[in-house]
This record gives C-alpha cells, sequence and structure tokens, in this order.
C-alpha cells in the first residue's frame, strides 16, 4: 500500500512548455491527499524559489536535492551544508584555475558570480528568477547547501576533483546541481520517511532528471517520465507518459491508486 508520494518539479510535474501544472495531474495529487496519502516535493529548487506549483499543497518539501527537507514549510528535519573548507578551495580554483559561472544556495538566498549567455538561457528555459550578482568570496560568510555550477561534462571531472566532500547531480547537459556528499534526494527520502514511520516499500517517486536517479532507485515505484534520458530510465520501475501528456496521471492510473 502507498502511504507517500515524491514529485519532481521541472519536467516531472511542470512542462517546460507551459512552466504550470496540468489540470489533470493537480486533481490527481489532491485525491492522493484526500485519500490520506502524504505528497512531497523533491527538486533542486530552494524552498524560496518553488514559484511554479500554484496553490497546489504539499505535506513536506526535499529542497536542493535532499540537502534541506521541510515538514510542511517551516519544520526542518534535515540540513546538511557544503564543508567550509571545500568553498575555500572553489574559491582559489576560481581565482588561479579558471571561472564559471556558479549560483551559491543558501538556506534562504542565493546568489551568482556572473553571469553570461549560458545562464541567462537556463533562467528562461526554467522560468526561474535571474540571482544576484555579488562577489564570490561572500560565500565564506554563511552555510552554502548548493551549488549551481555551469560547466560542461567535459570540464566536470576535472572540476569536481576540487570540491572533496561534494557530489555532481546533472539533470541539465548545460549546468550541475552540486550537493554535499550524502546530501541527495534518496537520502532526504530516508529522512523525511524516519521521521513519519513509512518505509520505502510504501513509496513511490516520480522524476526526469540525473538528480532523481538515487530517488527512483530507492522507492518502492520508482517512475521516469518519458520525457526523461534513457540513463533515467534504466532506474526506473515504470516509464509513464511525458509531462506534456499528463504521464503522472496515466502512471496514478495503471497502479490503480490514481
Amino acid at each position: 500500500m502507498i502511504k507517500a508520494v515524491f514529485f519532481d518539479i521541472d519536467g516531472t510535474l511542470v512542462s517546460f512548455r507551459t512552466h504550470e501544472v496540468s489540470e489533470m495531474t493537480r486533481n490527481a495529487i489532491r485525491q492522493l491527499r484526500e485519500r490520506g496519502m502524504k505528497v512531497f516535493i523533491a527538486t533542486g529548487r530552494q524552498l524560496q524559489v518553488i514559484n511554479n506549483l500554484g496553490d497546489l499543497e504539499f505535506d513536506g518539501y526535499l529542497t536542493l536535492n535532499g540537502s534541506c527537507c521541510y515538514m510542511g514549510r517551516n519544520q526542518v528535519i534535515y540540513r546538511k551544508v557544503i564543508p567550509t573548507e571545500t568553498l575555500a578551495q572553489l574559491v582559489r580554483y576560481q581565482e588561479e584555475e579558471e571561472r564559471f559561472p556558479c549560483i551559491f544556495v543558501r538556506e534562504k538566498d542565493m546568489f551568482i558570480n556572473y553571469n553570461n549567455a549560458r545562464t541567462r538561457e537556463v533562467f528562461q528555459l526554467l522560468n526561474f528568477p535571474e540571482p544576484p550578482v555579488r562577489d564570490l568570496r561572500e560565500i565564506m560568510q554563511d552555510e552554502v547547501f548548493q551549488l549551481i555550477a555551469f560547466f560542461t561534462r567535459d570540464q566536470e571531472e576535472r572540476i569536481m576533483q576540487f570540491l572533496p566532500g561534494c557530489e555532481s547531480t546533472r539533470w541539465n547537459p548545460m549546468f550541475t546541481d552540486i550537493v554535499p556528499a550524502g546530501g541527495n534526494k534518496r537520502v532526504g527520502m530516508e529522512k523525511m520517511l524516519e521521521h513519519l514511520g513509512i518505509a520505502r516499500e510504501e513509496t513511490m517517486a516520480f522524476g526526469d532528471g540525473g538528480n532523481d536517479i538515487p530517488m527512483l532507485a530507492y522507492a518502492g515505484i520508482g517512475v521516469a517520465m518519458g520525457n526523461a534520458s534513457e540513463e533515467v530510465k534504466k532506474y526506473a520501475d515504470f516509464v509513464t507518459r511525458s509531462v506534456d501528456e499528463d504521464g503522472i496521471v496515466y502512471a496514478l492510473q495503471h497502479y490503480g491508486i490514481g
């Protein structure tokens, strides 16, 4: 019996084409809650920039790829930050080796060291507010939960060697989410389920990106969207229709819970 369902946002709940949740999907999520199931968001976004779910209500939020998890919107049940020494190494790398745009995500705000055509293209694709530009060294002044780093796959292996205690969770060819090691969506799910006393076999999760793989592999039923990459689909128990074809509704109906 499914007791908790976890949803990624971009490309899963929300269409890249419309930047909205379809009405059929909205109704399906409301019905899950009416039937007593817990529903959760599991996203790379910070809580304050979840701006595309309308009036939908959720029981909790796994934000920053599981590095900061909330029951409701206020009760923090888990948080894991990037080590200070790693941030110091990143400053040295940017100043001495090569620069790349990077968003530094703290619990309640974020900033970027500089913008270029790539960052602006991504912000437009995701309907994401452009962060303020600030000095790179400001990252040493407060806790940082996640980096959104705009470098290619070819650069990734080299740069990640300078970021000990972190892991890359890429879901877009133009950038990657860098989180503390042990801070992915699977870990966020584990902490939430432990808090609620729900077994992993009683869960279902939906996703489409590389950062969703740990969550899909861990869930009792992992569902990959039809628009997911082939790599993501390999880790799913079921591949549904695309986000623009109401894939969430189709999968819930397939398993008899929608």
